[in-house]
């Protein structure tokens, strides 16, 4: 009987969550692993976490993956996304803040790859180009453009692992006079550095994650003024002067935004921090996850195997509150189905599971509930495995504890720490304000007195 053939789309986060599955298992001494072929568009692993300063298309001609900006921090506490096989303890050797910079989480989360060991698996500047199925076989077939050779390769599998990710597909909104207005227009998808909005009025459209993070990047760097347009509710934190909230903008007259509660104010500079799309253009429809950016997304059995086709399975395609530990616990659980360990239910039990957390979540009313939901939905997974022990529970009070510091001071929610729940170590605080850290290299930031924690002003 001919080996197992998996392939695996994507090499970051959770594509690599899903090698190191697999590699866990070969290191436990499980023989006769299924032969492995990642697939992956850049030139490097990380996936989003590759920073680069292109936008657009990359030297290939390919859209840009990544999302990153330079002076991004971690926007939540490192002892959310630690893993339960490779501790920031073991990384450093040290305590560390619990929000470190990106070069620093990047360093963290490429420490516990083995390169040597996954790098044989992985095929670089191999954009998929077109997935089908074959119902008589039962074979996928992957067809990818080798950059590298100049020439598209087909290869058959018998899972397909879908890590693509789901926050590089711009969503583009259109505002009436949009395209007379003589500044920047962007999507957050292509900021990358703060710097370039030094002393301009900058508006920001949206009222997530980005336009939190963007708004307080600008601010942080120099902006001249940062205005959030929301669409239904504001952000709602008390922002420094110079950072404002304003509903729903209507049009634009020139450089003039106008606002639906009758303001207006002008501006050079304009932000769409209004999310992704779901976009798999490599796969047909029936093969295809069509949904929207939720915590648990329809058609997906454990949030994972697509209902029609369960060998076909996606990872990572949930919001996200948990990262990188929640990757695991999906690549750990997709392992063991792939590897026979655990046996997949018939179709109608599967639609039953689903229906149960669907109804679940459906229910949910706060980000706290929603953080306990997302916990429960892990610690589900990983029952069923032998993914290390991460108290996950432990981690959701930490997400709790994230959100009021959050209210408490948008500007300074990084200078608390946290204590692991991996290793029980406290982490120790910044020396400065988050504000007045403005280089945030890997070098200059673990040069940083952590030790000492000294005392700094709360922001204004």
């Amino acid at each position: 009987m001919s080996k197992q053939r998996i392939a695996i789309l994507g090499a970051g986060p959770s594509g690599l969550a899903q090698l190191r599955a697999f590699e866990a298992a070969r290191r436990a001494g499980v023989q006769d692993l299924p032969e492995i072929v990642c697939y992956e568009k850049q030139s490097d692993i990380g996936g989003m976490w590759n920073y680069t300063w292109r936008t657009g298309l990359d030297k290939n001609g390919e859209p840009v993956h990544g999302s990153m900006y330079r002076y991004l921090w971690s926007n939540g506490p490192k002892e959310c996304l630690e893993f339960a096989d490779y501790s920031f303890d073991e990384h450093f050797g040290r305590a560390i803040p619990s929000y470190p910079p990106r070069a620093v989480l990047k360093d963290y989360i490429m420490g516990r790859i083995d390169k040597q060991a996954i790098s044989k698996y992985i095929r670089f500047e191999c954009p998929v180009r077109w997935v089908s199925h074959d119902d008589s076989t039962g074979k996928f077939t992957v067809t990818v453009m080798n950059h590298q050779t100049g020439q598209q390769e087909s290869s058959e599998f018998d899972y397909v692992v879908v890590a693509t990710g789901h926050f590089s597909t711009p969503n583009m909104p259109y505002f009436e006079g949009v395209e007379q207005f003589p500044g920047r227009v962007l999507h957050a998808h292509d900021f990358r550095d703060a710097l370039e909005f030094k002393d301009k009025n900058v508006l920001l459209v949206g009222a997530s994650y980005s336009a939190e993070d963007i708004g307080s990047q600008c601010y942080k760097y120099g902006a001249k003024s940062v205005t959030i347009s929301y669409r239904s509710n504001p952000i709602g934190f008390d922002w420094p002067q110079g950072m404002e909230e304003k509903p729903l903008l209507a049009h634009f007259e020139g450089n003039v935004g106008y606002f639906t509660d009758g303001s207006s104010k002008a501006f050079d500079a304009i932000i769409m921090c209004t999310g992704y799309l779901f976009h798999f253009p490599f796969l047909p429809d029936e093969l295809r996850l069509q949904t929207h950016n939720c915590l648990y997304p329809d058609n997906l059995y454990k949030g994972v195997f697509f209902q029609s086709n369960p060998k076909l399975i996606y990872l990572g395609m949930q919001d996200q509150y948990f990262t990188f530990n929640m990757f695991d616990a999906q690549a750990w659980y997709a392992r063991d189905v792939m590897l026979g360990k655990i046996a997949l239910p018939e179709a109608d039990e599967r639609r039953q599971d689903m229906q149960h957390w669907l109804s679940h979540y459906a229910a949910q009313t706060g980000c706290n509930a929603a953080i306990d939901f997302q916990a429960g939905y892990i610690r589900d997974l990983n029952n069923a495995t032998d993914y290390p022990e991460f108290a996950v529970e432990k981690q959701a009070d930490l997400l709790k504890e994230w959100l009021l510091h959050k209210q408490e001071n948008i500007m300074g929610f990084r200078e608390n720490a946290y204590r692991s729940t991996v290793t029980g170590t406290m982490a120790s605080k910044l020396p400065a304000r988050w504000l007045d850290i403005k280089d945030d290299s890997l070098e200059s930031f673990m040069s940083l007195d952590f030790a000492e924690n000294k005392a700094f002003d709360k922001v204004d």
